[in-house]
């Protein structure tokens, strides 16, 4: 698709600081920014985040069909239209997030998982995405420091998030025109500023 806006994602391990630099990054873009995440982003798709956070009792497989759902609604309702209106879209977690959670977390084959966010999202891949990449230790730390609200991928093994981890880094190794890859165990004022300056990097070579 042609769009005349910018299609920005962030993605990361559970406590990255995803909400952190998003917020943060919106503010210096400015008013045309349209903010959103998956799964959700539309009433539609948030119904299908709730079940796929709260359900004790699912499939690796069914994981991965409710984020296609909620992906595809998602896209022709809210993201397509933002960008052809000319606006900035920032999303918190998009393809990348099912290859490295279905995929390299679950074991689902990756061939299938790109199939399907082809087919969900209709080709739609992101301008730039920014992954904020930390051990995951340190990441579950934060949140049970900052006593965040845990959901049920929370609070999986060590090990899941491990394979997380290994899954970012395997797409921004693949992909390293359009993934940036931010070391998030830096302060957040310096995140901020390594990602922002590759943001600019990027309008440069528009």
């Amino acid at each position: 698709m042609a769009h005349r806006g910018i299609f920005i994602t962030f993605e990361g391990v559970e406590g990255a600081g995803k909400t952190t630099q998003i917020q943060r990054l919106a503010a210096v873009l400015g008013p045309d920014v349209v903010f959103t995440r998956e799964p959700g982003g539309t009433p539609v798709s948030e119904r299908i985040r709730d079940i796929f956070l709260t359900s004790d009792r699912i499939t690796t497989m069914t994981e991965l069909l409710l984020i296609a759902a909620a992906r595809a609604q998602h896209v022709d309702e809210r993201i397509r239209p933002a960008l052809a209106a000319n606006q900035i879209v920032i999303c918190d977690r998009f393809t990348d997030a099912t290859v490295a959670y279905q995929g390299y977390r679950g074991g689902i084959d990756l061939e299938i998982i790109h199939q399907l966010n082809d087919v969900a999202t209709g080709g739609l891949i992101p301008d730039i995405t920014f992954i904020l990449d930390l051990p995951p230790e340190i990441g579950l730390q934060r949140q049970q420091q900052d006593e965040t609200h845990r959901d049920r991928l929370d609070k999986e093994p060590l090990e899941f998030h491990r394979r997380v981890r290994e899954g970012y880094l395997a797409v921004a190794k693949a992909e390293p025109h359009r993934v940036k890859l931010i070391d998030a165990t830096q302060s957040p004022d310096a995140v901020h500023a390594e990602l922002f300056a590759k943001y600019q990097a990027y309008l440069s070579s528009k």
